[in-house]
């Protein structure tokens, strides 16, 4: 059923949109299952189970930060992890940047921006992200590469409200495109969308969705 689920949602998301597959608190077999549909881009949202994965699972596979990252934990995925969605502080920043130096590598994230409703989600308060974006705490940082946005839509069944919060934030990537990285051609994602909003997020100019339930079935908790 994986295979099929990724290919029912595949068919219906433009070529230009990313689908990364929701693995959390999946096994690796329905992981591998998912790889062998052609599946590539995985997202976790706690470290510990992505690197206890990882060892486990083809080593093309591409990483996704998606959940909340504290910065002590920063150095166990800085070897691997492809991108980083939620970066939502300066220190967050500086830790990948202190990380990614170790390994000489460019690490690319996206700044996670707070659109819903509901105070207990993470994300800059946008002002803020811009005042700090026009300061030079963070230009020295170059090992880490902005590509983009990243939110989170209110959990409501009022579709209206989840499409505003999504315009806004591409809003807050066009402002931060032609204010801040006009001149960077990597800046260009927009991460938004999930299992149960993910059309309404490609409608209002999503490029990565992170869907998990429809394609791996509901999340298994201990």
């Amino acid at each position: 059923m994986i295979g099929k689920n990724l290919q029912r949602i595949r068919k219906e998301l433009p070529d230009h949109v990313t689908l990364v597959a929701v693995s959390k608190t999946k096994p690796v077999e329905d992981i591998l299952e998912a790889y062998q549909a052609g599946q590539r881009d995985f997202g976790e949202n706690k470290v510990q189970e992505m690197v206890d994965k990882k060892d486990h699972l083809p080593q093309d596979i591409r990483w996704h930060m998606i959940g909340h990252l504290q910065t002590n934990k920063v150095k166990y995925i800085v070897p691997f992890v492809t991108l980083i969605h939620g970066v939502d502080s300066l220190k967050l920043m500086q830790t990948i940047h202190k990380e990614a130096v170790k390994r000489d590598k460019i690490q690319d994230c996206l700044l996670e921006i707070h659109i819903a409703e509901e105070p207990s989600k993470f994300g800059f308060d946008f002002q803020e992200l811009l005042a700090l974006l026009h300061r030079e705490a963070w230009a020295s940082l170059d090992h880490i590469r902005i590509c983009g946005v990243m939110g989170m839509a209110t959990f409501t069944s009022d579709e209206d409200q989840v499409r505003r919060e999504f315009r806004y934030l591409h809003q807050c990537f066009d402002t931060l495109k032609s204010e801040v990285f006009s001149e960077k051609d990597y800046f260009r994602e927009i991460s938004m969308g999930m299992s149960g909003d993910y059309r309404i997020a490609v409608g209002e100019g999503s490029t990565i969705v992170r869907i998990g339930t429809l394609i791996f079935g509901e999340r298994n908790y201990l």
